[in-house]
């Protein structure tokens, strides 16, 4: 029986250095199912890819990356406030 693979998770800096092999092969004129199958990819990752990360360099996407995880961590200071402040209004209400 034939073991499942398991998932490898692209840094982004990997995706757009594999994105330009791909531009530079599908330029040469070689089939995209041959351009994914040698990046190690699916047709369907790779249109994927193309999407998301279409014409950005390495730094804009690593830039990118580290101002969503500072936004997402923004997020939950807010949040956490947010919460501090009901429940001190609580208390000053005295429904606690």
């Amino acid at each position: 029986m034939k073991r499942p693979t398991s998932r490898k998770r692209h840094r982004p800096e990997e995706v757009v250095a594999k994105l330009r092999q791909a531009d530079e092969a599908l330029a040469k004129g070689v089939p995209i199912a041959e351009v994914a199958r040698s990046l190690g990819v699916s047709e369907v990752t790779l249109h994927r890819w193309r999407a998301e990360y279409g014409a950005v360099d390495r730094d804009a996407v690593r830039r990118l990356k580290e101002l969503e995880k500072e936004n997402a961590r923004l997020k939950r200071l807010v949040a956490e406030k947010e919460l501090d402040i009901q429940i001190l209004k609580e208390v000053a209400k005295g429904e606690f």
